[in-house]
């Protein structure tokens, strides 16, 4: 409907560009008007306000200009029909595409929240697609979001630092906010604001300047990136270490087919709540995963923990395999 409206609009166009233009050609040629005085003629014509012609019309000149106040009667009609059209269908469309998704919003629940969709929000939203999780996705660019609507994702145009966006994004319901915003003092003000709207939010932020770590963490934030950093300490590890640093590059925790690394949650491994080490759940025999890292549940963690490490509610174990031996694992204890 939005492209029949649009060929609609560019032929409407077209015809007011035909009109205007036969106009200037036609006072141009028929009555060797300069293009000044063409211009003029063709304009007063066709808008029909009554003033003179600029010299008395002979027979051919009367009809030229009757046949185009005609045409533009017709033309002009036509064109004013579309561009109203136009305008009305495309603020029904994008009314009635936002009421849809805020109607797919309001049933999510346990979701992320993404502010900010450039290149960090991006990525952010790639991987959580690649691990099936819900989100939604907050920019203030409306342009960007009318052009992005084509895909499945569910977007709110706005600002992330206001109570009412968050609020139509579920925030209440949400498990994780990410603000990738480029701005730090938008990340900031949007990390008060969820902190505020949900206690129990799990609070993920971008920062561009080292300072504005711990004013982010103070505001209420769990985890800050500074991905520059990153981007730095990982280009010389490349120099130092190269090999250790290509094979961890190597290394997938997610994707369908290529994922290496693997967390498990305490409920998956013992089920029923039973005491066990990790010698008993005989993971390696089972799978072929190796178990590299337990996390306590206080947050800590052990790193190649020892076999007879007892396995703790809220605690989970990071793993190691090759693709078929992860998919294995995932179906062994239902990930």
């Amino acid at each position: 409907m939005r492209k029949f409206h649009y060929t609609k609009l560019r032929i409407a166009l077209g015809l007011l560009f035909l009109l205007v233009f036969g106009g200037i050609l036609g006072y141009r040629i028929l009555s060797g008007y300069s293009w000044i005085d063409a211009i003029y003629m063709t304009v007063i014509t066709i808008t029909t306000v009554g003033f003179g012609e600029l010299n008395p019309p002979n027979a051919i000149e009367k009809i030229f200009t009757t046949v185009l106040i005609i045409s533009s009667i017709v033309i002009v009609s036509y064109a004013i029909t579309v561009i109203t059209e136009y305008i009305i269908s495309n603020t029904s469309i994008r009314n009635l595409k936002n009421k849809r998704m805020q109607e797919k919003i309001d049933k999510l629940e346990n979701h992320v929240i993404v502010c900010g969709y450039g290149r960090n929000g991006l990525e952010a939203v790639e991987k959580l697609q690649s691990y099936k999780k819900n989100f939604v996705i907050i920019d203030i660019d409306e342009d960007m979001i009318d052009h992005e609507t084509e895909s499945d994702y569910l977007f709110i145009a706005g600002n992330a630092n206001d109570d009412e966006i968050l609020l139509k994004a579920g925030i209440e319901r949400a498990t994780t906010l990410i603000c990738a915003m480029p701005d730090d003092a938008d990340n900031l003000f949007t990390v008060l604001t969820g902190r505020q709207l949900n206690k129990g939010l799990l609070i993920i932020s971008r920062a561009a300047e080292e300072p504005s770590v711990r004013k982010l963490k103070l505001a209420g934030a769990d985890n800050v990136v500074l991905p520059d950093k990153i981007g730095g300490d990982h280009m010389a590890s490349l120099v130092v270490m190269p090999d250790l640093v290509e094979f961890l590059n190597n290394l997938s925790v997610s994707g369908r087919d290529t994922v290496n690394v693997q967390q498990i949650p305490y409920e998956n491994v013992c089920p029923h709540h039973e005491t066990r080490t990790i010698k008993e759940i005989d993971l390696r025999h089972r799978t072929g995963c190796s178990i590299i890292g337990y996390k306590t549940p206080e947050g800590g963690y052990i790193v190649n923990p020892e076999a007879d490490t007892i396995l703790k509610e809220g605690s989970k174990i990071i793993v190691i395999g090759r693709p078929d031996q992860i998919q294995k694992l995932q179906s062994e204890f239902g990930i």
